[in-house]
């Protein structure tokens, strides 16, 4: 009997322990726990659930091309060969969630490249860098963006890339500077199977709504 009592009284001193060091850290002790499986229960009576918070392991840094929107652009010979491969060759410099060329794609503080700069970064001519941003800026793939004066140059710009065709980081968390920057898509483009910018998707959704509501308005 008096071994029981010993190791229940070791368990639960062992329990508050982990309480009292769980407090220190900011965790949930097991008071905490049972509140929260009741608001679990709670919410799945609701249809709701309750979904801890997404840590990210993977540091490494990335850039996507949209397959399904590289494909349509395939398919209707939108960019040249040349233009591709000057596309993937910049890949490497696309800022995390900004889009943009910058020199440490993984920096809180990213810094554009210059056109001279990209150059360096690619080993390609500074003619023809300007020659394949001025092609891809007019089929609405970049956005050139004015930052002011440069050490080289009276005015510099910061490159942007269409995040419906190559975008650095997560496609449910768009940048929101990028809707401002490709908000009018030409013919060729508005036809895209993926469209990530919001402000698109809202009309299409209240157009939606207002045929709705049209029809309703018919049968009555």
């Amino acid at each position: 009997m008096s071994l029981t009592r010993n190791s229940s009284n070791r368990a639960e001193k062992n329990a508050r322990m982990r309480d009292i060091e769980n407090e220190r850290e900011g965790k949930f002790n097991s008071d905490d726990l049972q509140k929260v499986n009741e608001y679990s229960e709670k919410a799945a009576k609701q249809g709701m659930k309750l979904v801890p918070e997404r840590r990210i392991k993977e540091r490494s840094g990335f850039a996507q091309f949209l397959q399904e929107n590289w494909a349509y652009l395939n398919q209707n010979k939108y960019l040249t060969s040349a233009e591709k491969i000057f596309l993937l060759d910049i890949m490497p410099y696309v800022g995390l969630r900004s889009n943009c060329i910058v020199d440490n794609p993984r920096a809180y503080s990213q810094m554009p490249l210059t056109q001279e700069e990209i150059g360096l970064k690619i080993g390609r001519y500074s003619s023809d860098v300007s020659k394949y941003l001025k092609s891809l800026e007019k089929k609405y793939i970049i956005f050139k963006g004015a930052t002011g004066s440069h050490e080289y140059n009276s005015k510099s710009f910061a490159i942007y890339l269409n995040p419906n065709i190559i975008y650095s980081g997560s496609r449910d968390n768009v940048a929101t500077h990028l809707f401002t920057m490709f908000p009018k898509p030409p013919k060729e483009l508005k036809k895209l199977p993926i469209d990530l910018i919001p402000q698109m998707q809202k009309k299409k959704s209240k157009n939606t709504t207002k045929t709705k509501s049209a029809k309703k308005i018919t049968k009555e």
